[in-house]
């Protein structure tokens, strides 16, 4: 199944410049793995070495944050689309 990735600007140069891309997945963690396999290095920058989504990075499915669904295991569905955003901090 496609899916719609939303991608940020500190990352599209993982990406060729590139804000969106086509990607396959049934999960969130099944979307990174395939991210990684046509973006290498993108995983790293999302995930820690434990392979647990990186805190400062929020991931939304269709605007819906994840870490109120199922997290890594949050089902993905033809047509839906995932945003990247890394948190900001300021003061």
């Amino acid at each position: 199944m496609s899916v719609k990735v939303l991608i940020p600007t500190p990352l599209q140069k993982l990406t060729n410049d590139q804000a969106t891309l086509e990607c396959q997945g049934a999960t969130i963690a099944e979307l990174l793995d395939n991210l990684e396999s046509s973006c290498p290095g993108i995983k790293a920058r999302l995930c820690d070495e434990q392979g647990e989504l990186r805190r400062f990075v929020n991931f939304y499915v269709n605007s819906e944050d994840i870490r109120f669904l199922d997290g890594r295991n949050t089902p993905l569905k033809e047509g839906d689309e995932v945003s990247i955003v890394p948190a900001i901090a300021g003061g």
